[in-house]
């Protein structure tokens, strides 16, 4: 899932290891989250989102792979 955490990092000017502690998480999962290495939980997306002010839809894109199918 791509995402917009960087951009957003940027413009609050926070790095990497700010954000992670006002996550409570470690630098390196903010690392892998803005690479695509590894999508956050729920519960931590929400928590990106109150604290940029945006919606989720803002900061995560869901690009479908393949088309649900119908049964």
């Amino acid at each position: 899932m791509k995402n917009r955490i960087k951009v957003y990092r940027a413009i609050h000017d926070l790095t990497q290891e700010a954000l992670a502690d006002k996550l409570q998480v470690t630098r390196q999962t903010i690392n892998a989250i803005e690479k695509g290495k590894y999508d956050p939980s729920l519960e931590l997306a929400f928590k990106l989102s109150q604290l940029f002010k945006v919606p989720i839809e803002e900061l995560f894109v869901y690009e479908v792979k393949e088309p649900v199918q119908e049964k």
